[in-house]
């Protein structure tokens, strides 16, 4: 048994028959579309370099401590890779409308959280001009932004012919599940141990300096930066149509740049490239509450910005490392260089900050928590907190092309979940010289999404001109 962390535990808790937690892309490939049987096997032969793909999430009795990872001996690859269609005409508008239905339904926790779909119909187009999508989609108590990029890297090939394939194993035996006895002790003594666990999670931030996690090991910049986050959040939002209660379903738009587009942009009036994706973003979100008729003079956008704690030597694990710094982003501004300018001064401040640092430390605090209390903290922070809008997640991906059975991936979109008040959320995904934006809204909340995701590109078109 492996216990989650603190982070993953809490992704967990916060689900519900509203929130649902998963995140996940999609991406589309050039060719002929591979048969059903002929992904299972290829799935099939990545799954012995990822063995949490046949485990499941167990609960200890009376959750008296953080759920585990056992292995699922009820396990299925056609259960988890899947196909369908889209009807005619297909295209993107068919693919949106695919990934708000299947992102509208919660992963069962009683089976590994993941799921593949092979998608036909996308582009009628015949021999090599034919297009096909694989849409996947996996439960954030497994993966960040980073973990996930570095999961994909391992299911898919990074070339064309990768040579001969590992064989799926027919061998597969899994470990007997435990009983709710062992369980129940195995969690009593993950209690004992866990003010231990927190101190050494302490000390090795303290000895990595140069990363985000180092700027977290220093106790002093972390009470400073949680008094300044404390400060920030203490302020609620003001009321709009971006925040509420939502539903249990979802809507998503998609939008594409060029990253040496981006970067033209960033040398010309410098900062850096997420500091330009920020100010996309802020002229998609003013764009949206203009088009709702909403007031946007001298009105700012609060939106979490995750920050990953992954340490150089951590790629490939799975499981979730990060922090959050806390954003306005200025949609009281018209002219996208004045955003630009705004959101470059405030982002170089924050960096300068102990704020990464305090939220750091709220997030480790949640580590000397039983369980039970920790679930509760984390539902009680999504649901009632009024000082967030919105959540805007970057995650570079590889500039490499990767394939599925000699098909090459050359688009990919992330997908981003909605919880609690916030009705919007947009993800950010780096690939082959793009950036792949995936905006999800509440399909009652914010049904409009795609007004957002075309200001995106109508900003950029700005800054260049």
């Amino acid at each position: 048994m492996e216990r989650l962390n603190s982070l993953d535990a809490s992704f967990l808790a916060i689900e519900d028959t509203v929130d649902h937690m998963h995140i996940g892309s999609v991406g589309i490939f050039e060719g002929p579309a591979p048969s059903l049987d002929e992904l299972r096997a290829f799935v099939a032969s990545k799954l012995p370099r990822v063995p949490r793909y046949r485990q499941k999430v167990l609960v200890a009795p009376l959750a008296i401590g953080r759920p585990v990872w056992v292995d699922d001996p009820q396990f299925r690859i056609d259960y988890h890779v899947r196909s369908t269609a889209l009807a005619r005409p297909g295209g993107m508008a068919g693919l949106r409308a695919l990934m708000g239905r299947v992102m509208s339904q919660p992963l069962d926790r009683k089976k590994p959280l993941w799921e593949n779909w092979l998608v036909e119909g996308f582009d009628e187009w015949p021999g090599e001009y034919a297009r096909w999508a694989l849409l996947t989609k996996v439960h954030h108590c497994m993966v960040d932004g980073i973990a996930g990029t570095d999961l994909l890297a391992v299911m898919l090939d990074t070339a064309e012919d990768p040579g001969p394939r590992e064989p799926a194993s027919e061998t597969w035996s899994p470990e007997q599940e435990p009983s709710p006895a062992r369980l129940a002790w195995h969690s009593i003594a993950g209690l004992a141990g866990a003010p231990v666990a927190g101190a050494r999670t302490l000390v090795r931030a303290a000895r990595t300096p140069g990363t985000a996690i180092g700027i977290a090991g220093d106790a002093a910049r972390q009470l400073g930066g949680l008094t300044r986050v404390a400060s920030r959040l203490a302020r609620p939002a003001p009321a709009s149509s971006l925040t509420g209660p939502i539903g249990p379903h979802r809507i998503w738009a998609d939008a594409r740049v060029s990253l040496d587009d981006v970067k033209r942009v960033r040398r010309q009036h410098g900062g850096t490239v997420n500091d330009v994706v920020l100010t996309l973003i802020t002229a998609g979100f003013r764009h949206l509450l203009v088009t709702r008729q909403e007031p946007v003079k001298d009105r700012t956008l609060r939106t979490l910005v995750p920050v990953s704690l992954r340490a150089p030597d951590e790629h490939g694990l799975l499981d979730n490392r990060v922090t959050a710094l806390f954003v306005d982003l200025p949609v009281g501004l018209d002219d996208p260089l004045d955003v630009l300018r705004a959101v470059r001064g405030q982002m170089d401040a924050l960096k300068t900050s102990d704020e990464a640092a305090g939220a750091h430390a709220l997030l480790s605090a949640t580590t000397f928590l039983p369980a039970s209390a920790a679930a509760l903290a984390a539902r009680f922070v999504v649901h009632q907190q009024h000082t967030t809008e919105t959540v805007t997640t970057n995650v570079p991906g590889p500039q490499i092309p990767l394939y599925v059975l000699g098909r090459r991936m050359v688009e990919a979109y992330p997908y981003v979940p909605v919880a609690g008040k916030i009705r919007v959320g947009v993800a950010i995904w780096s690939y082959l010289g793009g950036l792949h934006f995936g905006v999800t809204g509440d399909l009652d909340g914010a049904p409009d999404v795609d007004v957002l995701a075309k200001g995106i590109t109508t900003a950029l078109d700005q800054l260049l001109t």
